[in-house]
């Protein structure tokens, strides 16, 4: 953290808590003139103001306050890069924009480890690996097919789910606009047991370039969506779709394949399905056209572990194989 941001930090915190003791002196002394309980000649709705202290108990509680703020900002890291006389972190992983990146949170840990500087965050990882460890070890040790029939493993999946993958696909894990639904049966890299968790295990990268990549005219594009109708049986334009046909023709059949059916290996969608996920207006396959569509999943791998991959594996397939 840089000197700017340091006094950035440390000056107000210090200002505010110094601020309150002078307020709270100067609202302990009486410079009124008035007699304690005496009138102040201020009324308002039939409600006078009277000169009263502030209680005793209430200052006191004020004055506590402030002590516990300064003994916590000595003891605990608050004040900018101060670490606090304990050395207490939440965590070791770092953070900012030069130093976040994977490896190097990674290589943090393992120093922090090595160094026995375990953090309040690796304490409770510790302590719930060795709590949870051995269960999720047998549920690795379970086939996919055996695990999806197990109630007890599913609810677990379920949690994990919630906790890791509902930020995109949903509690309901229903998806949303540029996000798989998972209750179907509309994969685009196929919806395989195995094939589900190295999905998850490894992440996805799925791009579409503008156009295909193809040297396709914008004069083009709506004839291609309608093509694009006619394959997945929508109302369509014939004449355009015809049209489109000939501009299909160009290449994006290499990915999506001759009849339109797509190509798992690829990732390449299937246009002959009802499963749109950038949306099924016009508007929106024309604009998937245009523009091309880029989707990323990130890898689980290494944030969760194979064993809890393995079980939420399980759970996504259960989803749409009741």
């Amino acid at each position: 953290m840089s000197i700017f941001w340091n006094v950035w930090i440390i000056f107000p915190t210090l200002l505010v808590i110094v601020g309150c003791f002078l307020l709270l002196r100067a609202c302990s002394k009486d410079n009124t003139g008035v007699k304690e309980g005496e009138s102040m000649g201020h009324s308002f709705d039939g409600i006078e103001e009277l000169n009263n202290s502030l209680p005793k108990w209430w200052t006191y509680m004020f004055y506590i306050s402030i002590v516990f703020g300064l003994i916590y900002l000595a003891l605990y890291p608050g004040l900018g890069s101060y670490k606090g006389l304990f050395g207490w972190t939440s965590s070791n992983q770092s953070i900012g924009y030069e130093e976040g990146i994977k490896a190097d949170s990674k290589a943090a840990v393992e120093l922090a480890k090595a160094e026995n500087r375990l953090s309040q965050y690796d304490r409770e990882v510790a302590a719930a690996d060795e709590k949870f460890g051995p269960i999720f070890a047998a549920y690795l040790a379970t086939p996919l097919e055996d695990l999806v029939k197990d109630e007890e493993a599913l609810k677990v999946g379920g949690r994990l789910f919630l906790q890791n993958c509902a930020q995109c696909h949903g509690s309901d894990a229903r998806g949303s606009i540029g996000f798989p639904n998972l209750t179907d049966n509309n994969w685009l890299y196929g919806g395989e047991l195995a094939t589900i968790k190295t999905s998850i295990m490894n992440g996805r990268n799925g791009m579409m370039p503008p156009k295909g990549g193809l040297p396709i005219e914008d004069s083009e594009i709506q004839g291609l969506a309608e093509y694009v109708f006619k394959l997945s049986g929508r109302d369509h334009d014939a004449t355009l779709a015809a049209q489109g046909q000939a501009s299909f023709m160009k290449g994006c059949f290499a990915c999506h394949g001759m009849d339109g059916t797509g190509n798992k290996f690829m990732g390449a969608p299937n246009l002959t399905d009802d499963a749109w996920l950038y949306g099924s207006s016009r508007l929106q396959v024309m604009q998937s056209i245009a523009n091309g569509r880029s989707g990323v999943m990130p890898a689980w791998d290494d944030i969760l572990g194979e064993e809890k991959v393995h079980v939420i594996s399980a759970y996504v397939y259960s989803l749409s194989n009741k």
